[in-house]
């Protein structure tokens, strides 16, 4: 069984390590665990998205300090919603939704890149009429000028839709990943420095 944090920090403090420096290295940590695979179309990222989980709930107070963090971090203002006991801040596709569980709340971080399985689609489809007329002029033994410019028109089109898609989507999933990273750990600095506040005061 592993050790928890406070028993690391009590082993750091044996050997000189500031009992902070373990906590934010603990969080950090925890970020990344909490990574949602990619979601990918033709190995390429398509959604991407965190789960945060809480140890305690999240105060009315600090949910509105998090809306504060998604709009600057993603530059939107969005739309807040409540459904199903959930509380909710939305743009478009991205989505950050505060979810109860048994032992405080859960956040939940997500969002997909409009149109772009549909972009793929269609390049797909324009390869396929490309191959199509090329495999007509193969077994013809002819190549009317119509025929040749349908190929080269398919595949030109096939190859900047699927092009534009493999260029913009890894940058795209790695700036949302990243963004979705630097919430995760305000959110649990902000839930551990409360917690701390709370538990110094009586």
């Amino acid at each position: 069984m592993g050790l928890t944090l406070a028993e690391l920090q009590a082993v750091g403090l044996e050997v000189g390590v500031d009992p902070s420096r373990i906590a934010n290295a603990a969080q950090t940590l925890d970020a990344r665990q909490s990574l949602v695979p990619r979601r990918t179309s033709l190995w390429m990222p398509v959604s991407v998205g965190r789960v945060i989980n809480l140890p305690r709930e999240v105060s009315d107070g600090e949910w509105d300090l998090l809306v504060s963090e998604f709009r600057q971090t993603f530059g939107a203002q969005g739309e807040l919603t409540a459904r199903d006991g959930s509380r909710v801040w939305s743009n478009g596709n991205l989505r950050a939704s505060l979810e109860s569980t048994p032992t405080g709340h859960r956040l939940r971080l997500e969002t997909t890149k409009g149109g772009a399985e549909n972009i793929n689609g269609l390049g797909l489809g324009a390869f396929s009429i490309g191959i199509l007329a090329l495999a007509t002029i193969a077994n013809t033994g002819s190549s009317p000028l119509a025929m040749e410019l349908l190929m080269l028109w398919s595949f030109g089109t096939g190859l900047v839709m699927l092009g534009s898609n493999a260029l913009r989507l890894p940058g795209w999933a790695r700036k949302r990943e990243d963004q979705m990273e630097y919430i995760d750990l305000r959110v649990r600095r902000l839930i551990t420095a409360d917690s701390h506040d709370h538990g110094g005061e009586g």
